[in-house]
């Protein structure tokens, strides 16, 4: 995980930065009910490496942690002027990790790094200016998770790209959720585009599984009064606040 532009801040922003991006990574985490404690972290400035092992978790880190970290991304950003907001690039990859004396060690740690400063993750946000996110898959993460059906995620979120940084070239999948949807653009550096599926606008589901509009009057098929506190968000306010003309939705992305 590393943020984007983090270099043109001045001190007291990259300050912040480093405060509040450890706090937004553990609030995502906790809403995807993952163990963040557990993890091995390695931490550089406004850069994190963390090491996780193998439990049966992936799924839920593809999928509902990037989800829960988009959303806190966006809630983090609504409360800052635009020069302030934080914008991150991530990438998940697996394979063995020694821990050495001043860090981690492995070609899947030297892969990660590589992935988090490919060129297509930079042309992805550049592209995008209202995501707050860009995340690359290792082609193995990729295969094994998505392709493989462990995920609510499609094939069609993703789009292939070529990372080609230093020494190291391989394929990788590049998806960028955006306000609500999956929008997906391979780099426009001539020879780095991938022939993978462009992306298809969705809404935190797959489209086929997405209920179709309700009739007017009617609750419509999909709609459920199952009780999800996994996916719900508090917001608290301290103090009184003036609602006049404010409207208030409660729901989830499921129904």
């Amino acid at each position: 995980m590393d943020a984007q532009a983090y270099g043109s801040k001045n001190d007291r922003n990259q300050s912040e930065f480093q405060h509040d991006l450890p706090r937004l990574l553990d609030r995502a985490a906790k809403g995807a009910g993952l163990d963040r404690s557990a993890w091995q972290i390695q931490r550089t400035g406004d850069e994190q490496l963390a090491v996780i092992r193998q439990d049966g978790g992936e799924p839920r880190l593809v999928d509902d942690y990037v989800r829960h970290l988009v959303a806190e991304l966006r809630h983090h950003n609504a409360q800052r002027v635009p020069e302030a907001r934080m914008r991150l690039r991530a990438a998940i990859h697996q394979g063995l990790v020694e821990l050495a004396e001043n860090g981690f060690a492995g070609s899947a740690v030297v892969a990660t790094a590589r992935l988090l400063t490919a060129r297509p993750l930079y042309d992805a946000l550049a592209a995008h200016p209202d995501a707050d996110l860009a995340l690359l898959l290792s082609d193995d993460v990729y295969r094994s998770l998505v392709a493989g059906g462990h995920t609510t995620l499609t094939t069609a979120d993703f789009t292939q790209v070529t990372v080609r940084v230093k020494e190291y070239e391989a394929s990788a999948w590049l998806r960028v959720p955006t306000l609500g949807t999956t929008a997906a653009t391979a780099s426009q550096e001539p020879g780095t585009a991938g022939s993978g599926k462009p992306a298809a606008p969705v809404s935190g589901e797959p489209a086929a599984d997405r209920p179709g509009p309700a009739a007017a009057g009617t609750a419509g098929p999909g709609v459920t009064h199952e009780y999800r506190a996994h996916q719900v968000n508090v917001t608290n306010v301290t103090g009184s606040v003036d609602a006049r003309g404010a409207v208030f939705g409660f729901g989830s992305s499921g129904g």
